[in-house]
């Protein structure tokens, strides 16, 4: 069985973590989300970001996320693949050493990444983005090219792959987000 690490943190995107988390639990993969500072069992706070006309997102109080791993109990060679949702978590998670040292693990590795909407903060902090073709939320773009990556703009629903690398502008597009995971994860569902 394929083993995924969730990264996430408090005022994380709400449709970002329990989408994709449930999705990934479906497909049959372990799953374990973790916050730094936090254990197996403590929550996370989530915040609902929509998509109203405005001329960005608006913010809404979303549902408490229970972790089901704890983030000192990471054994990064223990997973086969890494996902980090978005929100406003990844501003502070990428302030976390830890936290880049396991994104580097990943990408050294080759292993399955992806990242949506602001989860690239965490990517472009790391320094793994120089020389790759990524997407993000539209506003961290500036950071995709001031770290080297180019930044593609896409529609909100679809998925960008790049070698081990699947990044999505937003929860519009799980589908392709999750299906594009699985394909580099080496899975796949037959009906």
């Amino acid at each position: 069985m394929k083993k995924v690490l969730f990264l996430t943190g408090d005022f994380t995107e709400d449709y970002e973590t329990m989408v994709p988390f449930q999705m990934l639990e479906l497909i049959g993969y372990t799953v374990h989300a973790v916050c730094p500072d936090k254990k197996k069992g403590d929550t996370v706070k989530t915040a609902i970001h929509d998509f109203e006309g405005d001329q960005t997102y608006t913010e809404k109080p979303g549902h408490l996320f229970k972790l089901n791993y704890s983030f000192d109990d990471v054994k990064v060679n223990d997973y086969d693949g890494l996902v980090i949702p978005g929100g406003r978590a990844p501003e502070y998670l990428r302030l976390n050493k830890k936290v880049l040292e396991i994104v580097n693990h990943f990408f050294a590795e080759n292993k399955p990444v992806a990242a949506i909407c602001h989860g690239i903060q965490i990517l472009t902090t790391a320094g793994v983005v120089k020389g790759r073709k990524l997407t993000a939320y539209p506003a961290v773009g500036p950071e995709v090219t001031t770290a080297g990556g180019e930044f593609q703009d896409i529609p909100v629903d679809k998925a960008f792959v790049d070698g081990n690398l699947v990044t999505s502008p937003a929860w519009p597009a799980h589908a392709a987000f999750i299906r594009e995971f699985m394909k580099i994860m080496g899975s796949k569902i037959e009906l």
